[in-house]
């Protein structure tokens, strides 16, 4: 073999090796601080919702009742570990916040959610209807931290099985193959009350 020919196969090796690593989009080892409004992550806001980057966080206020707004990372990713810090600034306790996982639109993906009077729900929104996962309704946790606080999501997505902590507590673990890869998202909720405000930090994305 000549020696342009040995070079060329190595050419050919390393850009096999990085497309094998970063297939699909998959980027693994990311992380934002939202200090960068630059950074990618898909936010708009409308009457019923701000939704955007604002002093060193992804910043979302939820203006109306029985609504979601969320920020979508545009990413596409598989299995992994995401950890990020999600803090409850202002608005009622009975509200909701955390991350949508594997998502493949705005109908069709997976909610970590928890709320800031300690409860939490794995569930999966499906062309419209709701099912949860991790059980029937609502389930009350010690491991969140009420109110106005700062609670740390972690996801650990692996083929199928699916784990949700808070605080390092794993809250539940489920599976469901409906949803193999997707977008993540940061999202917050109103229940019966408005102008819930929650802020996200210092995410991380690494392998699981």
């Amino acid at each position: 073999m000549s020696a342009t020919s040995r070079q060329l196969l190595i050419a050919v090796l390393v850009t096999l090796v990085v497309l094998l690593v970063t297939c699909g989009g998959e980027q693994l080892s990311w992380a934002d601080d939202f200090s960068d409004p630059t950074s990618g992550w898909r936010a708009e806001s409308d009457a019923s919702a701000e939704v955007g980057y604002h002093e060193g966080v992804m910043r979302i206020l939820v203006k109306a009742s029985n609504w979601l707004a969320w920020a979508s990372a545009e990413r596409e990713l598989s299995n992994f570990h995401l950890i990020v810090e999600a803090t409850q600034v202002a608005g009622p306790d009975d509200n909701e916040y955390g991350v949508l996982v594997r998502m493949q639109d705005a109908d069709h993906f997976y909610c970590f959610s928890i709320s800031g009077d300690g409860y939490y729900l794995v569930s999966k929104y499906d062309g419209g209807e709701w099912e949860p996962l991790s059980g029937d309704d609502w389930i009350p946790s010690d491991a969140i931290h009420l109110g106005a606080a700062t609670n740390l999501l972690e996801i650990v997505c692996e083929d199928t099985a699916m784990t949700f902590l808070v605080n390092s507590v794993q809250l539940a673990q489920v599976e469901d193959g409906a949803y193999s890869r997707g977008d993540i998202g940061l999202y917050a909720g109103s229940f019966f009350e408005p102008d819930v405000e929650v802020h996200f930090d210092n995410l991380r994305v690494e392998a699981p």
